[in-house]
C-alpha cells in the first residue's frame, strides 16, 4: 500500500560560494515514498543539525558531497508508518540518515537503527547520539587524559565541546573552555563545572591561555581550528595531545584559512596532533552510550538542546551553527 499525502523535501539547489545562504536550498512537495521488500517508511520527527552538513553541501569529504537536487543529508529520528521489513516494524522509532524531509526510507541501502524504548528523542540525537559519542571517544581514546591534566576545549559551549569538558572533569582534569559570549562562559563554569572560560570575542585568547595554563596544555580538544588552534599550539605542555575534531571557523567562508604557523611546537614539545571521525568507533558505540547513560543518571553530565520548530525553518537554523547563537545541540522538530 502506498501512503497518500505529500512529502515535503528540502533539496540542495546550488553549492555555497562563501557563507551558506537560504537560496542554496529549495522546499518542494513530492510523493510519499513506497517501501520495497526489506524497507520501511519513516515519518521524520526530529533532525540533527551538525557543522559537517556544511561540508557535505559543498564538497566530497569522508562522505560524498550531497548531489544537487537531492534532499539534504542529515541524521534524524522518526516513527515507522509503513513497513515491508521485519527489522523495522510499524510503530518503531528509528534513527538514521533521514534527510531534510517529512518521510524517509530505511532498510536496504539506507541503514537505520531501532531506538530502545524510554529514550527521549532529543537525548538520542545529542548525548546518546553522534554528539556524546564523538566527545567520549575523541577525548578518551585520542586525547587520553590522566588525572591532573589541564584540558582546553574550543567551541566549548557547543554540542560536543560541552560534553568533552564534563567528561574531562570526571576523569580528574582541570578544564578550561573557549566560547563566544559571557552567557556561554558563565554556563560552562557555573553549571557544567569547568574551572575557567575564555570569551574569544572580548579577550586575548593567547594571553588568557598563558595566564590560565602556566604549565601548559596537556590535552587540547579542538572544534574550531584557525587562530584559536594556533594560540593553543603556543602553550603546549611536554607530550601534549591535540585532538582535531573539527574546524568550524573555516567551514562557512570563501576565504582560505591560513594554517597554524607554529607547528614546530609539536616537535619541540614532543606533542601529538591527531584527527578522528566518530565513524571510526561504530563497533564501540554501545560502550560509550552505557557510560554516558550512567553519568547522566547520576547527574554528573548535563546537556542542553536548542530546538527549532518546523522543517521549513531548517535552512535558516543552519546559520545558528556558525553565528554563535546556539548553545548545546541544535535540533529541528519536524512533527509530533
Amino acid at each position: 500500500m502506498t501512503m497518500s499525502g505529500s512529502n515535503r523535501q528540502i533539496l540542495l539547489r546550488r553549492r555555497p560560494q562563501g557563507p551558506i545562504t537560504d537560496d542554496c536550498f529549495e522546499l518542494v512537495d513530492s510523493a510519499v515514498p513506497a517501501p520495497a521488500d526489506g524497507e520501511a517508511v519513516v515519518r521524520v520527527r526530529y533532525l540533527s543539525l551538525d557543522p559537517t552538513i556544511r561540508i557535505w553541501v559543498e564538497r566530497d569529504s569522508y562522505l560524498p558531497a550531497i548531489a544537487l537536487g537531492d534532499p539534504v543529508r542529515s541524521a534524524g529520528l522518526g516513527v515507522v508508518v509503513e513497513s515491508r521489513s521485519e527489522e523495522f516494524p510499524v510503530g518503531a522509532t528509528v534513527m538514521g540518515m533521514l534527510g531534510w524531509q517529512d518521510y524517509a526510507v530505511v532498510g536496504g541501502d539506507q541503514p537505520g537503527n531501532v531506538l530502545p524504548e524510554g529514550i527521549e528523542p532529543a537525548d538520542a540525537l545529542s548525548i546518546y547520539g553522534g554528539t556524546g559519542i564523538t566527545a567520549y571517544f575523541g577525548l578518551l581514546d585520542v586525547g587520553r587524559p590522566v588525572p591532573g591534566d589541564t584540558v582546553l576545549v574550543s567551541g566549548a559551549a557547543g554540542a560536543t565541546g560541552s560534553i568533552v569538558g564534563q567528561i574531562a572533569k570526571l576523569k580528574g582534569c582541570r578544564v578550561i573552555g573557549i566560547a563566544g559570549t559571557e552567557d556561554k562562559c558563565r554556563w560552562l563554569v557555573d553549571e557544567l563545572g569547568f574551572d575557567a572560560a575564555i570569551n574569544y570575542r572580548t579577550e586575548d585568547v593567547a594571553a588568557r591561555i598563558g595566564t590560565l595554563c602556566p604549565d601548559g596544555i596537556d590535552v587540547f580538544f579542538d572544534n574550531v581550528g584557525g587562530a584559536i588552534l594556533e594560540a593553543a599550539l603556543d602553550h603546549l605542555a611536554l607530550k601534549a595531545r591535540v585532538v582535531l575534531c573539527g574546524s568550524i571557523s573555516s567551514y562557512d567562508t570563501a576565504e582560505e584559512q591560513p594554517g597554524p604557523r607554529n607547528l614546530m611546537n609539536l616537535v619541540i614539545q614532543r606533542a601529538r596532533m591527531e584527527g578522528f571521525l566518530v565513524l571510526d568507533y561504530l563497533d564501540r558505540f554501545a560502550e560509550a552510550a552505557l557510560d554516558l547513560a550512567v553519568w547522566v543518571a547520576e547527574g554528573k553530565i548535563l546537556h542542553r538542546v536548542d530546538i527549532v520548530e518546523g522543517l521549513e525553518a531548517t535552512p535558516a537554523a543552519m546559520h545558528k551553527l556558525f553565528d554563535g547563537t546556539n548553545t548545546g545541540k541544535l535540533i529541528v522538530h519536524v512533527a509530533d
